[in-house]
Order: structure tokens, then sequence, then C-alpha cells
């Protein structure tokens, strides 16, 4: 497709708003180029899109979108964020997809994608989803916020937080301290989006009244979970006979959500993964529900996105 050029003005100019739009020595301006594929050039308040019809336009929509945000300063992590939703705007509009309103300490958290708003709605609607993608779309930190949601609105009783220790395998024992201590590390991309949405005291004392529990995924065999929001976190390195365990340890007012991504299993080599097994046999179960995600789901930095598709297209080629 034939690259056009397409220019923008704001006027009358405002200095600190340019400022903050552009950011210390243009970085926005280059977090907007490198996640959308074009050239920007400025000349004071005028600006020069060239790039690939749609990526332009996009450009373009989002310059207008940040310089209308641009009375306070603009951090990386803003523009990050903010591109992504723009460069799915439109498709939410078509779809007409809702956005669930999550009761967290982040009053501004929302999915950032329609497939993500699409896995919220799945969540609140269904007693068991899965969520299966790629590293980076919010799989897991949306199951937490959901649990904390949850949580908060009185729906269930406790959180119930697990993973496999898969990585660690027999090598286990040669790791200091017990048990908890071992498995620590593995657990801690879930204390952090805990911490993150509830405030680090507020998640203390919450443990303390055993109303959120982290556990390794073995500590499940031999339960009943009634009244609680579980979570199984990294279900890729389940085997098919753990995934049937866990799926079963779900009692009466419980909800539960299992998230993972099928290209990064770290189980032995012929161990068929959990996961996948899962999605063959319960695809057509009516009362659990499935999210797939893709590339452009991907909520980190925008080269995270161009790796994720890259990986995918080699693995198209073999």
């Amino acid at each position: 497709m034939t690259p056009i050029s397409l220019d923008i003005s704001f006027a009358p100019a405002d200095n600190v708003r340019l400022a903050n739009l552009c950011g210390a020595l243009d970085e926005n301006l280059k977090q907007i180029s490198t996640a959308l594929d074009v050239t920007i050039s400025r000349r004071g308040e005028h600006f020069s899109v060239h790039g690939e019809q749609r990526q332009a336009r996009l450009a373009v929509e989002a310059l207008k979108n940040f310089y209308e945000r641009s009375r306070t300063h603009l951090a990386v992590e803003d523009v990050q964020l903010g591109l992504i939703e723009v460069a799915n705007a439109s498709h939410a509009e078509q779809e007409g997809v809702a956005m669930p309103v999550l009761m967290t300490r982040k009053s501004d958290l929302h999915g950032r994608t329609p497939r993500q708003n699409v896995y919220l709605c799945k969540i609140q609607e269904h007693d068991i989803t899965f969520g299966i993608g790629p590293a980076g779309t919010g799989k897991t930190y949306l199951a937490v916020a959901s649990a904390v949601d949850a949580l908060e609105r009185d729906l269930v009783k406790r959180i119930v937080l697990v993973r496999p220790a898969v990585e660690a395998g027999e090598r286990l024992g040669f790791l200091p301290g017990d048990l908890a201590q071992k498995v620590d590390p593995y657990l801690r991309p879930l204390y952090d989006a805990l911490y993150d949405l509830m405030g680090f005291d507020k998640v203390g004392k919450l443990f303390e009244r055993g109303a959120i529990e982290i556990a390794p995924l073995a500590y499940m065999r031999g339960r009943t979970l009634n009244h609680s929001f579980i979570i199984l976190d990294e279900a890729q390195n389940t085997t098919p006979e753990q995934m049937m365990m866990f799926l079963t340890r779900i009692g009466f007012g419980a909800k539960a959500v299992i998230t993972g991504d099928v290209t990064q299993v770290d189980l032995a080599r012929g161990q068929k993964s959990g996961l996948v097994d899962a999605q063959q046999v319960l695809e057509k179960v009516s009362g659990i529900a499935f999210t797939f995600f893709l590339a452009e789901d991907v909520v980190r930095h925008p080269l995270v996105q161009k790796i994720v598709n890259a990986y995918e297209k080699r693995e198209k080629k073999c």
C-alpha cells in the first residue's frame, strides 16, 4: 500500500502542552512512531505524519488524543497504554463491546482492548473461564482484578491463587528454605498484582484472616473450595491429570479462571499440556467460557506486540 503524509496543527500554540505531548527529547513521539510504524516530524505546533494509510491515520488520532491530555505530564506508560486504546477504539465501537467496571483501588482500571472487555464479561457471567494467549495480554492481571472486585462486592468469601511450580521440577530441594519459601518465587507475579490492586497493608490483613490464599497446585489435591474465586495461573504447565484435579476442586458459589500461554510450555518433552487438553475436551461444555488473546491485545511495551507477531510468523512457516 502506498504511504501517505498527513499534517496536523495545534493552534493557538501552547508550549507547555506541546512539551508534554512530545516528551523529553521527543520520547513520546518516538513511542508513537515505533508502535505504529510511522515517521513523525515537527516544526513548532505543526506535525507531519508519514506512513501506511491506516497507521498514519491512527498516529494522527493518537496525537489529537494525547494533546487533549497534555495539560499535565504524560509518562511513557501513559503513552503506551493510550496507543493501545487508540488502535482498538474503532474495533470496540464496531463490535459494541461493553466495558465492565471493577471495584479496586485503581479507579481507571478497565479492559484496554475489545477482547479484554469480552474476557472480563465472560468472567462475570460464567463460573469457569479460560484465558489463553501470549504474554502481556493481561490474562492474569485482569483475572486477579476480577477476583478483587468479587471479594469487595462480597460475592465470594476468599480468593485462592494457584500456580504450578513446574520450572523447579526435581531441583526444588536444592533451593534454600522450607517448602513455602521454595515455591514463593513462582507465585510472585500474583503477589505483585494483589499489592497493585489492593495495597500492601490491606493484602497483608486479608492474608492474616485467610481471605486470600496463594498456593502451589500440589496443595489443591483433596480440597473442595466453596464460595471462593480461584485463579490457576500458568496453566500451560499443568498435566491433563493436574488440570482435571484442579477443575474438580470447585465447589458451591465458586468461580474459577484458568490462564496460560500454550506457546510457553515448560513441561518435559513429549508431555501434553493440561491447558491444551482442556481446550479440546471442554470447548463444547455449557457454562465454560474461553477467551483467546492475540498479539494486538498485548498491553506492554509496543515492541512486545511486534516480538509476539514475529514468533507467530515463524511458527506458521514451520
